[in-house]
C-alpha cells in the first residue's frame, strides 16, 4: 500500500512563514560538532515536534469547520456534518482511517477545551502522547469540568516537568475525580462494555493475542492458567511455564492442543518454494510474510495434501488452489463476473490479492468487497473494478465529494500491479498499489526497456531474458495458494 501524492501547499498569508520554508531550513541543519551542542539539537528538534503538533492540532479544527460549513451549504442533514473529515486527516498525516479519528478528537479538545494543555505542547512542555493521556483521562467530564481540569493542572506552567507517563495519568485521574466523581464511575462501569479481542503479528511467526476484559474475568483466567501450568510443573513437564500457560489458552479454547479447529485458513507461496525448496518467503492472511522454510514445516506437520490426506488418515485435510501471476509484474490474473455481488471464488481472489484493507495507510482486516467504480456509475464485478476495504473505510468513500478509480500503476512508480486512486472532497489524490504476492520480482521497465536500433536489443542477455518470459508466460507461473 502507499499513499504518494504530489506535495501540496497551501497560499501563505501575507508576512507568514509557509511550511515548505520550515522544511527547507530544517534540512540545512547540521550536527554540532561537540557532544553538549548534539544534546541541545535534539531537545530543540524535539521541541519542534510538539509544537508542529500543536499545530497540526489547530489546522486540524480549522479545516473540520471548513468542512461541516461546506456540508450544510450542500444539504447535507446536520446529522452527517463531519462525514469522511477524520478520514481526510488521517491520509494527509499517513495514518490509518481509526487514526484519523483519534487525532481529530484530541485536536478538538486541545483547541476548544485544554488550552493549557496545548499551550504545553506548543511550546515543547509536552509531547503529543502525553498530551493524549491527558486528553483521554478527562473524556468522560463535560467541557466546563474538562477546562477546569486542565487549569487545575496547568501543564503550562511546568507541572508534569520530569513526570513520566504514569504519573500524568495518576495526575489526570486524580483530577477528574474530584470534579466529577459520578461520571468517573460511570465510566468504568461503561469500560466493560468495550471488552474485545484483538490479534496483531509479532516477529519470527508469532502474534499477539490480546483480550481486553474486566479485571475480575482477566485476573480469574490469569490465574486459572497459571495453576493449570504450575501443575503440569510438577508432574515434571519440561516447558517453560510461560509455555505452558500459552499452550493451555489455546487448547481450552479451542479443544485441540494444535489449536486447530476446521477454521480455513490460507498460506499463499510459490510453486517452486512449496515444490522445490526455495526460499521466497510465503504469505499467511492475517498475519503477514512468513519464512519459507516455515510454511512447508506448518504443512508437513499439520497434514497430508489432497487424497494423500485421507489414506495417511490424519483429519485436517489440506488442498492447492492455483493463482495465476503475470511474469515480471505479479498481478494476479482477473477473474470477470456478471453478477452485481462478488461471487466466492471472486471474493477469495480479491482477498488474496489485497490482503488488508486497500485505503493508502489503513491495514485493517477486510470486511467488505467493494466496486472501485460503484455498480450505480457502471462499474462491473470484476478484479480490475473490484477491491478489498474495511467496514469503515467502504462507509467512507460513498460520503458526498469521494471517488476512486482504477489506475495501471501507481504515481512515480513502475508497478503495474493492481492500483486505485482515491481522491478526497479536498481534491487531494492518493494511490494505493496491491501488496505484492510471493515470488514478484519487480523490475525497473526503464531500465529493461531496449533503446531503438541499439545493440542492447540483440544481446544476450536480452535474448536470455526474452526466452525466459516467454517460458514463463507458458507455464503461467502460479503461487500456490493452500488453505487449511
Amino acid at each position: 500500500m502507499n499513499g504518494n501524492r504530489e506535495p501540496y501547499e497551501a497560499p501563505a498569508a501575507a508576512g507568514s512563514v509557509a511550511v515548505r520554508d520550515v522544511a527547507r531550513s530544517l534540512a540545512a541543519v547540521r550536527p554540532c560538532g561537540d557532544s553538549a551542542g548534539l544534546i541541545d539539537q535534539l531537545r530543540e528538534l524535539e521541541d519542534m515536534k510538539s509544537a508542529a503538533a500543536a499545530l497540526q492540532a489547530r489546522i486540524a479544527v480549522a479545516f473540520d469547520a471548513a468542512q461541516r460549513r461546506t456540508q450544510r451549504e450542500q444539504g447535507v442533514p446536520a446529522a452527517e456534518l463531519g462525514a469522511g473529515v477524520a478520514a481526510q486527516i488521517a491520509l494527509a498525516r499517513r495514518e490509518s482511517p481509526a487514526r484519523g479519528g483519534r487525532l481529530l478528537g484530541l485536536a478538538k479538545a486541545l483547541v476548544t477545551e485544554m488550552p493549557h494543555t496545548l499551550t504545553a505542547l506548543h511550546t515543547g512542555q509536552l509531547n503529543e502522547w502525553r498530551a493524549t493521556l491527558l486528553v483521554k483521562e478527562t473524556a468522560c467530564l463535560s467541557a466546563a469540568d474538562r477546562c477546569a481540569v486542565d487549569g487545575q493542572l496547568a501543564a503550562d506552567t511546568g507541572t508534569f516537568a520530569g513526570a513520566g507517563d504514569r504519573e500524568i495519568i495518576a495526575a489526570a485521574r486524580t483530577a477528574a475525580y474530584g470534579r466529577d466523581p459520578r461520571s468517573v464511575t460511570q465510566r468504568a462501569s461503561h469500560a466493560a462494555t468495550e471488552r474485545h479481542v484483538s490479534l496483531r503479528p509479532a516477529p519470527d511467526t508469532m502474534c499477539y493475542l490480546t483480550a481486553l476484559l474486566p479485571v475480575a474475568e482477566g485476573v480469574a483466567v490469569y490465574t486459572a492458567l497459571s495453576r493449570h501450568a504450575d501443575s503440569l510443573r510438577a508432574a515434571g513437564d519440561p516447558r517453560g511455564r510461560g509455555q505452558l500457560m500459552a499452550d493451555g489458552l489455546v487448547e481450552r479454547l479451542t479443544g485441540t492442543p494444535g489449536g486447530i479447529t476446521g477454521i480455513e485458513i490460507q498460506l499463499i507461496m510459490t510453486d517452486r518454494t512449496l515444490f522445490q525448496g526455495d526460499s521466497e518467503p510465503a504469505r499467511l492472511p492475517g498475519y503477514g510474510i512468513v519464512p519459507a522454510g516455515w510454511a512447508r514445516d506448518l504443512l508437513k506437520s499439520k497434514g497430508c495434501t489432497g487424497a494423500d490426506a485421507a489414506v495417511a488418515g490424519v483429519a485436517l485435510q489440506t488442498w492447492l488452489r492455483r493463482l495465476y501471476t503475470a511474469p515480471g509484474t505479479g498481478d494476479l490474473v482477473a477473474m470477470d463476473s456478471r453478477a452485481r455481488l462478488f461471487p466466492p471464488g471472486l471474493r477469495r481472489f480479491l482477498q488474496a490479492r489485497d490482503d488488508t484493507c486497500r485505503t493508502p495507510y489503513c491495514d485493517a482486516p477486510i470486511r467488505h468487497m467493494d466496486h472501485v467504480i460503484p455498480w450505480s456509475e457502471g462499474g462491473e464485478t470484476t478484479a480490475a473494478n473490484g477491491a478489498a476495504l474495511c467496514e469503515a473505510c467502504n462507509y467512507t468513500k460513498q460520503t458526498a465529494g469521494w471517488t476512486s478509480r482504477p489506475r495501471p500503476g501507481s504515481a512515480g512508480t513502475n508497478e503495474i500491479r493492481h492500483a486505485l486512486e482515491l481522491t478526497t472532497p479536498t481534491g487531494h489524490s492518493y494511490y494505493s498499489t496491491a501488496p505484492p504476492l510471493p515470488g514478484t520480482r519487480i523490475r525497473d521497465a526503464e531500465a529493461e526497456r531496449p533503446l531503438a536500433g541499439s545493440a542492447a536489443s540483440t544481446a544476450p542477455n536480452t535474448r536470455r531474458e526474452l526466452r525466459h518470459r516467454a517460458k514463463m508466460l507458458k507455464r503461467a507461473r502460479a503461487a500456490s495458494s493452500l488453505a487449511a
